[in-house]
């Protein structure tokens, strides 16, 4: 730990940095001892600890310098235990490798982790090593990998990845290695000019590993470009250009020759980075021309990483070829500070202006020096450059990048004059008729040219505008487009700009930048590019000074806000452009790129954030956007109309909202808007349902806004808002529906010309139509007509949607959305009929109330029991959970009249909320339209589904439950055992009632309560027979919990709660007599519970409730083909056998049965049952009979042929003592239809149908 404390007390690392590193630290104590283990004991012991290390090494993949101040401790003394563990056992020991393998895989872990460069200074380097490190490298070179997975390594890979680099560092030795050769001494025939043995067996290594795929290849060329780039190397060097010449200059195309000519070149690459100018200019040609054959070839087009390679090459081809120097023309900044320039004062201003004239007069001094224009530029420069702008436009992102730094570092090695070139040559890079990749790799190159200084102040007027084009390039490609890469490059660049210049230099440039960065921080689709747009403004703002509302620009458009795309267009967006110059900007991008973009969502967001930049300027809004919007939404291309109708509506719709007043030309103008549309027929063919949504929300929104409309054009907009009520997608009926509503409100209700009476009609007519769309548009048409169209038909209309939320008795009529929206349509109307009537008290609002209660709330319990179910799953769900929302809505509807009633009677109130309970208490259940049956029936059903199997609907019951006991303006009376239901159901936010282990335990404790147990059992038998096992565990173990009693309780109390439980499954079994949906799940709970020896002990009502259920299950397995259900009830049947008489008897009879059963697995599951009945309850046959029963149980096929079977049940029978009558009719009651089959062929074809369709 001594090495850990001063980096501790380090106060240069900031809080993040000091955060991790102080997390490392309690990993370090983990580590230390390992690593203390290993080293005491001279290797790795336990083969866990190097994966635990591995491990912990990980996590810090992308923050590897926080392992730096511990890697000499790691380091050193893992490869000192290298070190003398092979002079200790001898590089021809077996055991060797052994000992380093495990070793090497901890240093290789770092060296991922940190990089070579870091790990590498803490190897060891005496010069003593460097044999002893080659024979370790060709003791491990035969060795192979057993495994690819890095989980499952065994050390082969790392060790020669770890004994190559020791090696590289190991080359530098300051002396001759001929002289460290020992193999010399004993070789006499050595040429003068021959490279010693050592070297060679090097250089053998590293050829072959260069043709590895895997990291030993680019290892092999670090270690090669060390060693062959000494001084005493010439002859190795030449030799080694040679065999690249071979390798660069072969034809052949198989997969290792490939790896090879990968390895060639990243050592060439290695090589000429590494090396001396003046050795590499003599091999300059050799290789320069396999380079631009092999760039020319089918291997470069086929792959990304020789491209990449070679670019790599050809660049460090032409910094050899070119004077290493600083160029004295490159600009250079001062270095600033963000306090230092918001503290700048006009004075200060001045001088840097000054000094930016006189570095700018200096640049153009040194451009005419003679040292620029007696330089000598090598002939194949040229061809070099012209590779580099190639690999700028390739199609592979690091090849692009590869080529921008070398094209940075050659042009800081040129002149002025040929600098300017090069700009001219990248800037073509961005014409119109170059890809995206083209323009990825210009903007990386310039930036790159920025960052090096290499981009004067007098070339950025040419190079600004391009890179705000490449701001904002977005090219369409069928559905989708390309070039957020392109925009995230241009980011890069402004960023670079925002670092590379003074702010003297940079004022004019960013009052340009500002307003086109902002607009893609703000309006970008990707969220990469905007968070790199507003990163370069950032850095601007920054480094280039006072710039106008800049730090609150940045502290609006941060990492975070930038990270939800609403996020960023409505409140982002609308916050900066209160501040001056960005406005326009904004308008311009909304209207000319976004509402015409290719993604529909986006096109939506572009026509609400538009319209939330109104209230900042209306006039301009009103006449240049509108004027702009009216012609585009008659456009022949799909997202521009479509984009353009809805941003006209929402631009009219927050214009109304800042109460500007249109125009009555511009009215007019918005009023042909949707004719126009449907003069062209522009909802036919492929965009016709977008634009009808899209024409639903204008109309929506010029409702809204009250503009005036013709007569004409009013009777237009009805009609096409009836289609779209029509139409089968929901989506449109739901938009058609939000038009209706303030459509009929804005422009028929204040002028009824007798249409009232018509559209309602119309509508409930439609709601008994074959078409089903049509009935889902009518019923939720009907709910949102205001109260003039419904006063003189409400009486019909409410019995109308009674009816249409039943399900309906023609199976191919069936629709689970229509009934949706009639429980919602019916809802609607009573709120609506309700409201206009609050204060009334004729005799028409009386039976108002009393239809609501006795038909409308009858009709939403009856939706409550909707379980249709279809290939889309239980679609039933959607109805129950829109009559939940309904019974309560209702439930308010009928309180607050009986409250109102209880107001005039009590004097003193005058508002609801000051109704006291009591007074409520007190009045009359007889006079009150909500009384407590309906109060029971509320609570039950809702507590039902609370219990039932799907986490959604419990969820939405348990909230629904919440409101209507703590509802705090209208309070919901004679709901029984409310004080219980307050303790189950607290008022409470953010409770899980989703999470079934926090839910069922509250809601079984209702079962002690006899109005609500019984219809609480109907949903929880649901969850514990369920397919879902986690359900089943969790509602088994709350239901065993509640029967369960503490040890001061008395007995008694359980038994009771046993029988209530017992008579409530009787009261299911009877009530959904033949419904499988209910019964399977029933019978799977009712052998769970006598699993757990529940109803078993309840002595004189055992018997009966046993009877009862054998009752049932005579009814509800008579002809089934359900397996589940077979299964189920064959399990109850042995179960209620191994009971005491005399109903035992009868129950094994029925067992006995199935054992003639036409399915084989029935007749083998009951013949398991039978089996394990007669082992626990001995007493159904004499014992001298009991073996013998036993014995033709357990060795007859049960799943053989039926006929084959016959003697051995027919036996069974007899030693039960049963008449052979009873098996035929046995028999007669297993087959439905009555009818003699022939048995091999009908039984076999019946049962492999069977067998298709249940998935055995």
């Amino acid at each position: 730990m001594e090495e850990a404390i001063p980096y501790e007390e380090d106060d240069a690392l900031d809080s993040k940095e000091n955060v991790l590193q102080k997390y490392f630290l309690l990993e370090w104590k983990l580590v230390k001892s390992l690593l203390d283990d290993i080293v005491s004991n001279g290797r790795v012991s336990d083969p866990s600890s190097v994966h635990k290390i591995r491990s912990i090494m990980d996590k810090y993949q992308e923050q590897g310098q926080l392992l730096e101040p511990y890697l000499e401790s790691i380091v050193s003394p893992l490869m000192f235990i290298v070190r003398s563990k092979t002079i200790e056992l001898g590089v021809f020991s077996d055991e060797i490798l052994e000992v380093i393998k495990p070793i090497c895989i901890i240093i290789y872990s770092l060296v991922t982790v940190c990089g070579y460069k870091a790990v590498i200074k803490f190897f060891p380097h005496q010069v003593s090593d460097l044999e002893l490190a080659v024979s370790l490298l060709e003791k491990c070179h035969d060795t192979t990998s057993v495994t690819s997975l890095r989980q499952e390594s065994t050390g082969e890979m790392e060790a020669k990845c770890v004994i190559l680099l020791w090696l590289s560092i190991l080359v530098l030795v300051p002396f001759d290695i001929s002289t460290v050769d020992t193999s010399i001494a004993n070789n006499d025939d050595l040429g003068k000019n021959q490279p010693a043995p050592l070297v060679l067996r090097i250089l053998g290594f590293c050829k072959d590993y260069l043709s590895n795929a895997g990291p030993m290849r680019t290892i092999a060329g670090l270690l090669l470009s060390k060693l062959l780039t000494r001084p005493d190397m010439p002859t190795a060097f030449a030799s080694f250009v040679e065999w690249t010449h071979e390798v660069l200059s072969s034809d052949t195309d198989y997969v290792m020759s490939h790896f090879r000519l990968l390895g060639v070149l990243e050592a060439l690459a290695a090589v000429f980075k590494a090396g001396s100018r003046k050795a590499l200019l003599d091999v300059v040609p050799v290789v320069w021309n396999d380079a631009s054959v092999l760039f020319k070839s089918g291997s470069a087009a086929r792959s990304p990483l020789v491209r990449k390679y070679l670019v790599k090459l050809t660049q460090r081809i032409g910094l050899t070829c070119l004077p290493r120097r600083t160029p004295s023309w490159r600009y250079v900044s001062k270095t600033s500070t963000l306090g230092g320039n918001i503290s700048s004062n006009a004075s200060s201003e001045t001088d840097h202006c000054n000094h930016s004239v006189v570095g700018n007069t200096k640049s153009e001094q040194y451009s005419n020096c003679p040292e620029d224009e007696g330089m000598d530029i090598p002939e194949i420069l040229e061809e070099i450059i012209e590779i580099l702008l190639s690999g700028l436009r390739d199609t592979d992102t690091v090849v692009r990048w590869s080529a921008a730094k070398g094209m940075g570092r050659i042009t800081a090695c040129l002149t002025s004059a040929l600098s300017e070139e090069v700009l001219s040559s990248v800037l073509e890079l961005f014409s119109p008729g170059e890809g995206d990749g083209s323009w990825h790799g210009g903007c990386l190159a310039l930036a790159e040219l920025a960052r090096r200084g290499l981009l004067l102040p007098g070339s950025l007027p040419k190079v600004v505008p391009v890179v705000v084009k490449a701001l904002h390039y977005d090219i369409r490609r069928g559905s989708h487009s390309v070039g957020s890469h392109v925009r995230d490059a241009a980011a890069y660049v402004c960023w670079a700009f925002g670092r590379a210049y003074y702010h003297t230099d940079m004022r004019n440039i960013l009052e340009q930048l500002a307003p086109d960065l902002l607009t893609v921080a703000c309006y970008d689709r990707e969220v990469n590019c905007r968070r790199a747009a507003a990163a370069a403004f950032q850095e601007n703002v920054g480094r280039q000074g006072n710039y106008p509302h800049g730090i609150d620009i940045v502290n609006t458009a941060d990492y975070f806000s930038l990270s939800s795309r609403v996020n960023s267009y409505l409140h982002v967006a609308v916050s900066i452009a209160q501040y001056e110059g960005y406005l326009y900007p904004f308008v311009d991008e909304l209207l000319y790129n976004k509402i015409c973009h290719w993604d529909k969502a986006l096109r939506e967001l572009a026509a609400e954030a538009l319209s939330a930049l109104v209230k900042y300027e209306p006039e301009y809004f009103a006449n240049f956007v509108v004027e702009k919007l009216i012609p585009c939404t008659l456009s022949t291309d799909l997202c521009t109309r479509h984009g353009a109708t809805l941003a006209a509506g929402e631009v009219v719709l927050a214009l109304h909202q800042c109460d500007y007043a249109l125009s009555t030309d511009k009215q007019k103008l918005i009023a042909g808007i949707v004719p126009g549309i449907e003069k062209a027929r522009l909802y036919r063919g492929k965009g016709g349902e977008i634009m009808r949504s899209a024409v639903s929300r204008f109309i929506e929104c010029i409702s809204l806004s009250h503009v005036s409309l013709p007569e004409k054009t009013k009777r237009s907009l009805l009609v096409t808002i009836n289609e779209n009520l029509r139409h089968p997608n929901s989506q449109i009926q739901t938009a058609a529906d939000k038009a209706l509503k303030h459509f009929v409100q804005a422009y028929f209700v204040a002028t009824d010309n007798g249409v009232s009476g018509g559209i309602t009609s119309k509508y409930l007519e439609q709601l008994t139509d074959p078409n089903v769309a049509v009935r889902r548009g009518s019923a939720l048409a009907i709910g949102v007509l205001p109260y003039g169209f419904l006063a003189n038909r409400w009486r019909d209309v409410l019995l109308k949607l009674c009816s249409c939320c039943a399900i309906e008795e023609n199976p191919e009529d069936r629709d689970a959305e229509a009934r949706v929206n009639a429980v919602k349509g019916l809802v609607s109307v009573c709120e609506t009929l309700t409201q206009a009537r609050e204060d009334s008290c004729i005799e028409d609002d009386i039976s108002l109330f009393h239809l609501i209660k006795n038909d409308v709330m009858t009709s939403l319990f009856k939706a409550l029991d909707d379980y249709s179910v279809d290939n889309r799953g239980d679609v039933g769900s959607w109805v129950r959970e829109a009559a939940m929302d309904g019974l309560e809505k209702c439930t308010y509807i009928l309180c607050k009249r009986d409250s109102i009633s209880v107001t005039r009677k009590s004097q003193g109130a005058e508002s609801l909320s000051e109704v006291p309970n009591n007074a409520m208490a007190q009045f009359s259940e007889r006079n009150s339209f909500f009384d407590a049956n309906l109060a029971t029936s509320l609570v039950g059903g809702i507590v039902k589904q609370a219990v039932e199997k799907m986490d959604k609907l419990r969820e939405v019951a348990a909230k629904v439950l919440q409101r209507i006991l703590y509802n705090n303006m209208i309070f919901v009376p004679f709901i029984p055992y409310r004080e219980k239901l307050e303790e189950i159901v607290p008022n409470k936010t953010d409770l899980k009632w989703g999470v079934p282990s926090f839910s069922y335990p509250r809601f079984v404790q209702l079962l002690q309560f006899s109005c609500y147990s019984r219809i609480v059992v109907s949903g929880l038998v649901i969850s514990i027979g369920g397919l879902q096992d986690s359900l089943r565990k969790v509602s088994i173990s709350a239901l065993l919990e509640y029967l369960q009693v503490d040890e001061s309780e008395e007995l008694s109390r359980r038994s009771s709660r046993e029988y209530m439980l017992s008579t409530d499954i009787l009261w299911v079994l009877q009530q959904y007599k033949r419904c499988d949906r209910v019964i399977v799940p029933t019978l799977k709970t009712v052998e769970s519970l006598f699993s757990k020896k529940i109803f078993l002990n309840m002595e004189a009502h055992t018997p009966i409730f046993c009877a009862r259920v054998l009752d049932s299950l005579a009814v509800e397995l008579k002809g089934s083909k359900d397996f589940s259900k077979l299964y189920a009830g064959i399990a109850v049947l042995g179960y209620i056998a191994s009971v005491s008489d005399p109903i035992n008897t009868q129950a094994f009879s029925q067992l006995l049965s199935f054992l003639g059963h036409r399915y084989p697995k029935i007749r083998k599951a009951s013949a398991e049952q039978v089996y394990l009945v007669l082992l626990q309850n001995g007493s159904l046959l004499p014992e001298d009979k009991l073996e013998k029963a036993l014995e033709i149980i357990a060795e007859t096929c049960w799943e053989g042929d039926l006929e084959a079977i016959k003697p051995q049940r027919l036996e069974l029978y007899d030693l039960a003592g049963l008449d052979v009558g009873t098996l035929n009719s046995s028999n007669k009651v297993s087959n439905k239809d009555g009818k003699k089959k022939p048995a091999a062929v009908d039984e076999n074809a019946s049962y492999s149908s069977l067998v298709g369709s249940t998935g055995f």
